[in-house]
């Protein structure tokens, strides 16, 4: 399976507002003294915005929308934590925390966008057994090309169901605990760590566990990633983990940001980002302040064949 793909799913924020839910364990998220129709407004805008600048670098963008009966589902911006597809044709559903964020896995919904778009989707395999979370590409940092999975242990990542996640999809876990400078647990991997073909991202410092920090330093220099080392500012209110690495319908490697984590690297770290790929940097401040996430989070990789 390739590390990147030239094709993704987004999600519009047709009903996007603060979630009290997700809130209780998302320390980055904020309420803003705005109605909720001028902050739906203004996700949608800048949506739309971004989906138009990925298109213009040459990315299939497939849009997910909401149809009639659908329930309000506030975070539906951030698809990637429910689902994810692979290059066997399968799509892969995960249990997640938030009862109103369980409303946003419309199997029916996702299938048919891709059957229309030219895509096969044969095989669904469904972790939504029991009690345990696991939540999808935002609890787990995958580097395809070495066959592994990262993931920082949460009340969104249970240990269990990620290790046997792995065993089943044929990659070698490695987990670890990881916590905000306020010294609670990152609620999503990708919040401070993102995994390129040749670079990582990570906020080294929120890993106190020296054991841990050395386990998972040597398996990045091992793959001969180039470690672009964050702080825990960067990570907290720039967003400067979450991106995510693709490549075009040109072939050529793209760095998907927001604008806001673009002005948080330093000009050395930009220069090493630029190294691996085109900056395509958007404008999401609305999405990320009350919603606490960012551009990675809004990308649901779409790895399946043609048909």
């Amino acid at each position: 399976m390739s590390h990147t793909t030239h094709s993704i799913i987004m999600v519009p924020p047709t009903d996007f507002h603060f979630n009290e839910e997700t809130a209780q364990d998302n320390e980055f998220q904020n309420k803003v003294e705005q109605p909720h129709y001028l902050v739906k407004e203004s996700a949608l805008e800048e949506f739309n915005v971004m989906v138009n600048q990925l298109r213009d670098h040459h990315l299939e963008v497939l849009l997910l929308n909401k149809r009639q009966g659908d329930p309000e589902m506030p975070d539906a911006v951030f698809p990637n934590n429910w689902f994810c597809t692979r290059a066997d044709g399968s799509i892969d559903i995960f249990p997640m925390k938030a009862a109103n964020r369980k409303q946003e896995a419309r199997l029916d919904a996702l299938t048919r966008l891709l059957e229309y778009n030219g895509y096969n989707p044969r095989v669904t395999h469904d972790l939504r057994q029991g009690n345990q979370v696991l939540e999808g590409t935002g609890a787990m940092v995958f580097d395809h090309l070495k066959g592994k999975a990262y993931a920082t242990l949460s009340e969104r990542c249970e240990q269990d169901l990620f290790e046997q996640y792995c065993r089943d999809r044929g990659y070698h876990p490695i987990s670890f605990h990881s916590t905000s400078s306020k010294g609670t647990p990152f609620y999503h991997t990708n919040v401070m760590m993102s995994v390129g073909e040749q670079f990582a991202v990570i906020c080294l410092e929120s890993i106190a566990d020296a054991e841990e920090r050395e386990s998972l330093l040597s398996s990045l220099h091992d793959d001969n990633k180039q470690i672009i080392n964050i702080d825990h500012q960067q990570a907290e209110q720039a967003f400067c983990a979450n991106i995510l690495q693709l490549r075009n319908q040109q072939n050529e490697p793209v760095i998907v940001m927001s604008q806001t984590a673009f002005q948080g690297f330093d000009k050395k770290q930009k220069q090493q980002l630029e190294a691996h790929g085109r900056l395509i940097c958007c404008d999401i401040k609305t999405i990320e302040t009350i919603g606490g996430g960012s551009a990675r989070c809004m990308v649901a990789e779409n790895f399946l064949p043609k048909s």
